[in-house]
């Protein structure tokens, strides 16, 4: 049984209700992990200390954690992790709600001079957005630019189009879209009501209903047996009536019973029981934040022993979890594309509507013009229109309200509501509603293209999968017959590379290894340029510094830190070269947009703190001494790339020693995009070159991609 990965919208609603309970909470500290993990550190007047884990990685959920189930903070808070601490400190959580019956929970936090939403998107790719109190974006670990939508610092924060909520609506409303489907009713809750193929079976056996049972054929009193069951489920998570569950898959289940014996790996965890899980053990919590602490606590867990089985001692890419994967895009985008047309056909709807109510409409909108061309306000019209529908006047009867902020009037026009531009006519707010509707429609079609792509990649998928299947790892027994020689691995095709590091004495300092294998560090500031030419710069090595003002200290060592030197050391020509044009990269000349600068090196006798008779040197500066061998006309170009063995990290510096060192990597050069822009942008790249994304997450964060990056705008160059 394949485990849950991800909440629930059925999750979020009763998750909301329950986080509520953590109001008042003072935020403490803000942590970002490498794996798409955010966790506030906070403290409750009754509770004590609370953490708050979001995550949006492999795993997409939000809990309170228990103090021994968090993990270690990360050594150097992240660029994200310290935007979030100024803008929390000395905040309260006021309040989480869910949006709409979306998988989308908004945490909100007050202080006296601001306050700030955390977004939580936990579909798809998964996004954490922070957003300030007019609703922009101060920041995202995702920047998303869609047609239908924008994600981005310094834009107004943008929902998904609202999904359809089963749990706010009237019998009438609900019956109507059941009515809409052509499929049998379980496939009905699943994308018509958007309770997810789980709840849409759960829904049926709680009601009694076949789950294959056509529409068609579904009667009146089929339909109230249903909806009857989701409002009891909707009264118990809006209430708190929730009776928490972890479930467990054994090898001798004994259904239903209640043991201390919770032997066997968890797969689902639930606010309610559910009779679709009759058969499985379950373990009872007292809150459901307590299961979903227990259950992701323990996932990785729980699953990494049967995943490593499933790969057969050769890394079998996890083939059933991509087609399951394409497949809930597919649904997702079925579902997205119905919403289009009944979007489309409503708006068109409206636009007849004013047609076929022309006099009532113009006579609205010619008052409320009168009305205003003689001086009345907003508030005494919309006062007017009360007293007339008191008595009995056709037209205010139909005005619903009036925005004077927006110069519109709401109105029923027939069997539709409608918000109309007062100062157009009934013809032109009929075209703005007919052009709305092609917008939609364009969106399907959109849409439509993108669902023939995704159903590509999963046949795609499938045909891998059955290559696989039947060569049967024979390349690699040919390859051991052979003589067992080292297999040119392709990781970008891996669904799943392991992540292997350590942590080098050089890593907090610009660095890079030559195409030679030198070892070439520069300093990020004043501070670092200072201790580079104190304790690393040693007999032997050569140091390099752009001729612009402002550039880093750079050392080419020709030693490690604990070898002996040896001043007669050979260095080749290229390795000073590549040492030239990362002095010249990292200096001025990139901030200033040039492309070539010019750079200079000398031994480390020549390097003095001592300035000439008169002179003053600043911190990081230092007095240069004798003659200088010049680099002219270096180009200005950098790269960052992403190493899989035998470590797997970032690595970034002059192009031609990271592009032959990376897995795959990315040239940037000059241009407009600011560090953290375009840092983003090489991620969601990278991201789209290997198949295992949540490998460029844990290690090729934005964070990380920006410390290799030159200071300054820069753009990636076409190859």
């Amino acid at each position: 049984m394949e485990p849950k990965r991800e909440l629930t919208s059925v999750d979020l609603a009763a998750l909301a209700g329950e986080l509520g309970r953590y109001e008042g909470a003072g935020v403490d500290k803000a942590y970002l992990y490498e794996d798409g993990l955010v966790r506030l550190k906070m403290r409750h007047y009754e509770r004590g200390r609370v953490e708050l884990l979001i995550d949006v990685g492999d795993t997409k959920h939000v809990r309170i954690a228990d103090a021994d189930n968090v993990p270690p903070a990360p050594e150097r808070p992240p660029n994200f992790a310290m935007m979030l601490r100024n803008r929390l400190a000395g905040s309260e959580l006021a309040g989480v709600e869910q949006f709409e019956f979306d998988r989308i929970l908004q945490l909100h936090f007050e202080r006296e001079d601001d306050s700030t939403t955390i977004v939580a998107e936990l579909f798809g790719d998964g996004n954490v957005a922070v957003l300030d109190g007019a609703g922009d974006v101060v920041d995202c670990l995702d920047t998303v630019r869609l047609k239908s939508r924008t994600v981005a610092p310094g834009s107004n924060y943008e929902f998904p189009d609202a999904r359809f909520n089963p749990l706010a609506v009237d019998f009438e409303g609900f019956a109507a879209r059941m009515d809409q489907s052509d499929t049998d009713v379980v496939r009905t809750l699943a994308t018509q009501l958007n309770f997810g193929g789980l709840w849409g079976e759960e829904l049926c056996t709680r009601a009694g209903i076949a789950k294959t049972l056509d529409i068609d054929e579904a009667t009146e009193e089929d339909y109230r047996a249903i909806y009857e069951t989701v409002q009891t489920l909707a009264e118990k998570l809006k209430s708190g009536d929730l009776d928490s569950r972890v479930y467990y898959e054994t090898d001798d289940d004994a259904a239903g019973e209640d043991t201390d014996d919770q032997s066997g790996r968890r797969i689902d965890v639930t606010p309610v029981p559910l009779e679709e899980r009759a058969d499985v053990r379950p373990e009872i919590f007292d809150t459901f934040t307590d299961a979903l602490d227990d259950y992701f606590t323990h996932f990785e867990a729980d699953h990494a022993e049967e995943e490593a089985a499933e790969a057969g001692g050769r890394d079998r890419p996890d083939f059933e979890a991509e087609i399951e994967k394409k497949k809930r895009i597919i649904e997702q985008q079925e579902g997205a594309i119905e919403n289009f047309d009944d979007q489309a056909e409503a708006e068109r709807q409206k636009a007849e509507a004013l047609y076929g109510h022309y006099d009532l409409v113009d006579e609205v909108l010619s008052t409320v013009r009168s009305a205003r061309r003689d001086g009345a306000s907003w508030d005494d019209i919309e006062e007017r229109f009360a007293e007339g529908a008191e008595q009995g006047i056709a037209a205010a009867k139909a005005v619903q309200s009036l925005d004077g902020s927006e110069g519109t009037v709401t109105m029923q026009v027939g069997d539709h509501t409608a918000t109309l531009v007062v100062s157009d006519g009934v013809e032109k707010n009929a075209d703005r509603l007919y052009t709305e509707a092609k917008r939609i429609e364009e969106k399907k079609e959109g849409a439509q293209a993108a669902i023939e792509n995704t159903r590509e990649e999963l046949e795609e998928v499938r045909e891998r999968r059955e290559r696989w299947d039947t060569e049967d790892g024979g390349e690699e027994s040919e390859s051991d017959e052979d003589g067992g020689e080292d297999e040119d691995i392709d990781w970008l095709s891996r669904s799943s590379i392991p992540v292997r590091s350590g942590e080098k004495w050089y890593e907090s300092f610009r660095w890079f290894h030559t195409s030679d294998g030198f070892l070439v560090i520069g300093g990020r500031n004043a501070d670092q340029n200072e201790d580079l030419v104190k304790k690393y710069l040693e007999p032997g090595d050569r140091f390099f510094h752009a001729q612009a003002h402002g550039g880093p200290v750079t050392i080419l060592k020709a030693t490690g830190p604990s070898e002996s030197a040896d001043e007669d050391i050979d260095i080749p020509e290229r390795s000073e070269r590549e040492a030239a044009q990362f002095a010249v990269s990292y200096s001025s000349v990139w901030k200033d947009g040039r492309f070539a600068g010019d750079a200079y090196v000398v031994d480390p006798d020549q390097v003095s703190k001592t300035p000439e008779s008169g002179e003053y040197l600043e911190k990081g500066g230092f007095a240069i001494r004798g003659d200088r061998t010049y680099f002219r006309d270096v180009p200005a170009g950098a790269a960052v790339g992403i190493t899989c063995e035998p470590e797997t990290r970032v690595i970034g510096g002059p192009p031609e020693p990271i592009v032959a060192r990376a897995e795959t990597a990315i040239t940037v050069e000059p241009g407009k995009y600011a560090q953290n822009d375009i840092a983003k942008r090489l991620y969601r790249e990278f991201r789209e070159r290997f198949v295992d994304d949540s490998f460029v997450r844990k290690v090729a964060s934005p964070d990380r991609i920006q410390e290799f990056l030159p200071p300054g705008g820069s753009r990636m160059r076409e190859e």
